[in-house]
């Protein structure tokens, strides 16, 4: 097992390394950078008749050395990378402050969200997933199966518009948001943790639901499988009970979809909420996230996008403890 965690640590270090360059390369490859964005919202024109058309080469060209964007990419990169290292991640160029200012509270708004959404999709999943292959070709099984594809084609925004119209109209709620407005800038307490809670359960339900849809598909799959298989024939036929039969092997092979998608879960989220976030007024990190890739504010996009992806090699690294902890199959040599 140390060995195992050796080596995986040692290709997540890497895989952080090759992410961070990509994050940074990537988003400089569409054309322009922050100083053309700036001249062209201070100007108010489009992008082929600001700074060339208007004469105005001189400022786009001041604020790049400025902000050191006219140097090479590798020289930026490096530099970047340094800082980095030292826990640095800059300052944003648009707003003019430190990024991890501007992420912090987000970063930690979103791993919460992730964690709500990750137990609500686990806990209608799994005992739906199990009664559905165990009731196959039964009434039960159709209704939870056209249950499901509904849950896959009903777009997230929409569920939140419903949800948000249904509040309003029949509850008098005020459906949006993670806080309060008296807890929106509060410091931690146990009040400013049960008010979360009771906004949580929305945006977890809204962007669970395709996920959970998914998921009861999978593991339904899966255990009708497993059932089939002559470990399971020969048990059933020694007399063993039907669900302890069915609970002790079968579900645990079964649930291997559910630990392996762990690390994959998080930036998944992230991309699948950007719309949801600005219906539902969230605070996590997808809208800034946008905003910053359409302003190309490069420090604070490759700084999310870097973050994002060593929360998903984390998540991978545990996955894959998990796996080998759950199925005897998986061996370490």
């Amino acid at each position: 097992m140390i060995a195992f965690l050796v080596r995986r640590t040692l290709l997540a270090g890497l895989t952080t390394f090759v992410i961070s360059i990509v994050a940074f390369l990537a988003i400089q490859l569409p054309p322009g950078d922050y100083a053309t964005t700036y001249v062209e919202n201070l100007l108010g024109g489009s992008f082929f008749n600001t700074a060339s058309a208007l004469g105005d080469q001189a400022t786009e060209d001041q604020i790049r050395r400025d902000l050191g964007l006219d140097r090479p990419v590798f020289i930026q990169y490096s530099k970047w990378a340094w800082r980095v290292v030292h826990l640095d991640f800059g300052i944003s160029i648009e707003h003019g402050r430190k990024i991890t200012e501007i992420v912090g509270q987000r970063l930690v708004n979103t791993v919460l969200l992730a964690l709500g959404t990750i137990l609500f999709t686990w806990v209608l999943a799994v005992p739906i997933g199990i009664y559905s292959a165990v009731k196959h070709n039964t009434a039960g099984d159709y209704a939870v199966t056209f249950l499901g594809f509904l849950g896959l084609a009903v777009p997230d925004f929409l569920l939140a518009l419903g949800l948000m119209w249904i509040g309003f109209a029949y509850f008098d709620l005020s459906v949006g948001g993670l806080y309060s407005p008296e807890y929106l800038d509060a410091a931690w307490s146990f009040g400013r943790a049960v008010d979360l809670l009771k906004h949580l359960w929305i945006p977890a339900i809204v962007l669970g639901t395709a996920g959970t849809a998914g998921l009861i598909r999978i593991l339904r799959n899966n255990l009708l499988d497993e059932l089939a298989k002559p470990y399971v024939v020969a048990a059933r036929a020694r007399g063993l009970p039907e669900w302890k039969l069915v609970l002790k092997y079968p579900v645990r092979m079964a649930l291997n979809p559910f630990i392996s998608t762990i690390g994959y879960l998080l930036p998944f989220l992230l991309s699948g909420s950007v719309i949801v976030s600005v219906v539902l007024s969230l605070p996590t990190l997808g809208p800034v996230l946008l905003r910053s890739l359409t302003n190309q504010d490069l420090f604070l996009a490759a700084a999310i996008v870097l973050m994002l992806g060593v929360l998903t090699v984390i998540g991978t690294l545990i996955s894959d403890i998990l796996l080998v902890i759950f199925d005897p199959r998986i061996r370490l040599d």
